[in-house]
């Protein structure tokens, strides 16, 4: 089974899911996702997180196969989202007197959801344990991170930074644990969607998380899912901090929709024009089409995003007001916006678009405009195209 020694006394315990369609019942996940585990051995043993329910016999095999006979004196709880605390009952039914290691938040919630209360230890940000054997570690709080019980473990001797979901991504491990033993590449497309899908609200906190490591030596983040970062560890925290400050780089995502195909070919017309002013990252997306959550990727990424439907029910077509209302309650900001709507007897999409668009801290660039019928507004589209190459590229 795929255990790994990341340093001297710390293992990779970790489960891969390639069966599961949908992470969290609406995430695709077409290249699979890791549950990640790992034990530290000092004269104690401590667990570092479990893994999904369904993993849970594979997990308890390879738990036994790394420490044989010896005991689970401790299992640390960084986050209590089910794909990660799913096992605690299977564990603590195999390792009855362990402690359970977690903040007052924490322990709220196992009794919640698994009814545990014995051995149950809330400990304060910045606590220690000592394991022995040179093997200490220390708790330090990172609410909303995504939940508010969220913490990370550090082991101060070794630099090693177990840091639950934040600096994860989808994507099932390879046979590779740690990034150097990987094509990474394939990882980073998954970290945007990970990110803007199901962290993007909370960038405030990741960026309070971030700081409490500025002066602290980190050789390894150990993340939930995905890769162990080594190598990579000031490229993945610099893409983590510009994604928590909504910091963009240059290029548009056309979001659209179309019934009939003239609405298409609206956004079609605005892409050409975009590419004749300069812009090189086009991204143009049919939300009927594609996952909302490969826009969203895109859109955290690029820094420009024009979004067109058209008018449906006196109202915005599903499809656009989906992502519309994603992005609103992701509380997207610093990006450069167009939008567009189209009609045939009495085109309200743009009007109904703006209601979304005010409610978010972006810039809007040229003004909104409804095609009617099949008549492409020729110049709209060059003046909104012309604006927005300006902003993107500037």
């Amino acid at each position: 089974m795929n255990i790994y020694e990341i340093c001297k006394g710390i293992y990779y315990v970790g489960i891969n899911d390639r069966t599961t369609h949908r992470f969290e019942g609406l995430w695709p996940l077409p290249l699979g996702v890791s549950y990640n585990s790992y034990i530290v051995k000092g004269e104690k043993v401590a667990l570092i997180d479990t893994v999904h329910a369904a993993q849970s016999s594979k997990f308890l095999t390879k738990i036994e196969e790394l420490i044989g006979d010896a005991a689970i004196d401790y299992l640390i709880i960084n986050h209590m989202e089910p794909d990660h605390s799913g096992s605690i009952q299977a564990i603590k039914a195999k390792y009855p007197n362990m402690q359970i290691i977690g903040n007052s938040k924490t322990a709220a919630m196992i009794k919640g959801y698994y009814g545990i209360s014995d051995n149950v230890v809330s400990i304060a940000d910045g606590d220690t344990l000592d394991l022995g054997d040179g093997k200490t570690l220390k708790f330090v709080f990172t609410p909303m991170v995504h939940w508010p019980e969220t913490m990370m473990t550090y082991v101060e001797q070794d630099g090693v930074l177990f840091s639950g979901d934040a600096f994860g991504c989808f994507g099932a491990l390879n046979g590779g644990i740690i990034d150097t033993q990987c094509n990474v590449e394939q990882y980073f497309p998954e970290m945007y969607r990970y990110y803007s899908n199901i962290v993007a609200k909370y960038g405030m906190f990741v960026q309070k998380a971030i700081a409490k490591f500025n002066d602290v030596t980190i050789k390894y983040v150990c993340s939930t899912h995905g890769p162990v970062w080594h190598d990579e560890i000031p490229r993945v925290v610099g893409l983590y901090d510009r994604m928590a400050r909504f910091e963009g780089e240059p290029g548009v995502v056309i979001a659209y929709a179309s019934m009939y195909g003239n609405t298409e070919e609206l956004a079609e017309n605005i892409a050409a024009q975009l590419s004749q002013n300069g812009v090189r990252n086009i991204k143009v997306y049919n939300l009927s089409k594609t996952h909302l959550s490969f826009v969203l990727a895109d859109i955290m990424r690029y820094n420009g995003l024009i979004i067109g439907g058209p008018t449906y029910n006196n109202g915005i077509f599903p499809e656009v007001e989906k992502l519309l209302s994603a992005l609103k309650g992701r509380e997207f900001k610093n990006r450069y916006v167009g939008y567009f709507g189209s009609g045939t007897w009495a085109p309200v999409s743009s009007k109904n678009i703006k209601t979304y668009i005010d409610c978010l801290k972006v810039e809007t660039v040229a003004d909104p405009f409804d095609m009617k019928c099949a008549e492409t507004p020729t110049e709209q589209c060059q003046k909104l195209a012309a604006a927005m190459a300006a902003k993107v590229n500037s």
